[in-house]
């Protein structure tokens, strides 16, 4: 209750009202979190001196003891760490952070090796670079909290009218209405020809010649031109609008598929072109991946051997033998493989399907299919997730990865591919024991489409960053154990 009080103070004061109109412009580049990171390194400037003559390292001069604060603000300021963002991503900002402060110790440290032979220049910088890339980073990832948590009880939230009530429109409605996280609150449509269904509960609020009107009405603060009927000229009339009544506008892109983290514009005359690195599921990046995977199972296989003996001696105390079940799944390539996992129903469970246990319209198959056949123990290490630890010895066969799509159940697979838009794509990489959807809240018996979607982008945007993010996002989702098991 306290923290909820002091996140939801934090944002009203951050976000008051009470401020000038006409000093918005002026003060635009204030933002909350920028205070937070010059208070953070304040108090990292202060304790690195305060304690430097007990660790035996001599005080550092005054000009670099503000000059390494003030260069990497501007180096943060640089990287776009003070623009607006959505759903700003606390793992990527800490390993700005990492990088920017050794950067910015790095540089100190030249300058200064230049003018004088002092031996405590090394120690110096790297003291300071210590606690600077500590202080930034708990003073980030406390900021973040406090800003999501808030945006959730509903303070902070931003007034957003869509552009286009189609498919697409109605779909980016649908997310940031479970999502308030990302600090958008829809208010309705504006399409002169809309289709969206009016189960989310927003209104069609007009058309395009309505905008201004709309915009006043509801106090909007962000605009976002998703598919529409109307020609080009009225979009980028209504982008341009919005621009000079001084709103933060966002578009959706057409081939919004291929619109990956890693593009490359290039322009003939006015016309830009547009690339998306190509995905290459066979080159040297998977390999690299899979070569990588292979190697941490193994570490991790030598370091889980107790947990993994308790659980199976759990497990065989509990059923009984099998210990371990093998089910049969499609993975890369659509190649069948046997997944294994801890067991944990009663007889009966190792079957390939479920008989008779039809699946509900868009969701994936998953849970607790027909009879509820789990033991005691097999409840608690389907919760924790604990069954999926024999999956590493699938990893060390080559026949998953750590992190991919999650594999499914021929049948299921086969009906998916001709349902689901690009679900088969999934497969022209290895199943993962866990993945982007799965980090996502997207387990069980959840949307398959959704899954599909995420899945795909993890494919499309790949890199050993996204692998590791997704692994400690994992080890998150763990510690607070969700009733959705798979």
């Amino acid at each position: 209750m306290l923290r909820s009080l002091a996140a939801t103070r934090y944002w009203r004061i951050a976000s008051a009202r009470s401020v000038p109109a006409d000093a918005i412009p002026r003060l635009a580049w204030l933002r909350p979190i920028l205070v937070v990171d010059v208070a953070m390194l304040a108090v990292a400037t202060v304790l690195a001196e305060y304690g430097a003559a007990n660790a035996g390292i001599p005080s550092i001069p005054l000009s670099a003891l503000i000059g390494y604060p003030l260069l990497v603000l501007s180096l943060l300021a640089c990287r776009g760490m003070y623009r607006s963002r959505l759903y700003p991503g606390v793992l990527d900002d800490l390993r700005a952070v990492a990088t920017i402060t050794a950067l910015s110790a790095m540089v100190v440290l030249s300058v200064r090796s230049f003018f004088t032979t002092d031996a405590g220049v090394a120690p110096q910088s790297a003291r300071h670079w210590a606690f600077a890339a500590g202080y930034l980073a708990v003073g980030r990832a406390a900021s973040y909290w406090v800003e999501k948590r808030a945006r959730r009880d509903g303070h902070g939230l931003r007034p957003t009218l869509i552009i286009g009530a189609g498919n697409i429109g109605r779909l980016l409605a649908q997310r940031l209405l479970e999502r308030p996280e990302l600090g958008l609150r829809p208010i309705g449509f504006l399409d002169k020809e809309p289709r969206a269904s009016p189960e989310l509960g927003l209104p069609i609020l007009g058309a395009s010649w309505d905008f201004e009107r709309v915009v006043a009405e509801h106090n909007v603060k962000h605009v976002v031109v998703s598919f529409s009927t109307a020609p080009t000229h009225v979009l980028l009339g209504i982008l341009e609008r919005a621009e000079r009544l001084g709103l933060d506008a966002s578009f959706v892109p057409r081939l919004y598929e291929r619109t990956t983290s890693q593009m490359s514009i290039q322009h003939i005359g006015g016309l830009p072109l547009i690339s998306s690195r190509r995905v290459d599921p066979n080159g040297w990046h998977f390999a690299v991946k899979y070569a990588f995977d292979r190697l941490v199972a193994a570490m991790l296989v030598v370091l889980a051997a107790p947990l993994l003996a308790l659980v199976a001696l759990g497990v065989w105390l509990d059923l009984g033998r099998p210990i371990l079940f093998r089910q049969e799944r499609v993975g890369r390539d659509g190649k069948p493989f046997g997944i294994l996992k801890f067991r944990s129903m009663h007889h009966g469970d190792a079957s390939s399907a479920t008989p008779g246990v039809p699946l509900t319209s868009g969701l994936a198959p998953g849970g607790v299919e027909g009879e509820d056949r789990r033991s005691r123990m097999g409840a608690f290490i389907r919760t924790t997730s604990l069954d999926e630890l024999p999956q590493l010895f699938n990893v060390l066969t080559g026949d998953m990865s750590l992190v991919g799509p999650r594999p499914e159940r021929p049948e299921f697979a086969s009906r998916f591919s001709e349902d689901v838009l690009r679900y088969a794509q999934r497969h022209r990489v290895k199943s993962g024991i866990t993945g982007w959807a799965q980090v996502h809240g997207l387990r069980g018996k959840t949307s398959i489409a959704d899954r599909a979607e995420w899945d795909n982008y993890y494919i499309e945007n790949f890199s050993l960053w996204l692998d590791f993010k997704i692994l400690l996002l994992t080890l998150a989702a763990v510690a607070r154990p969700s009733t959705k098991v798979e």
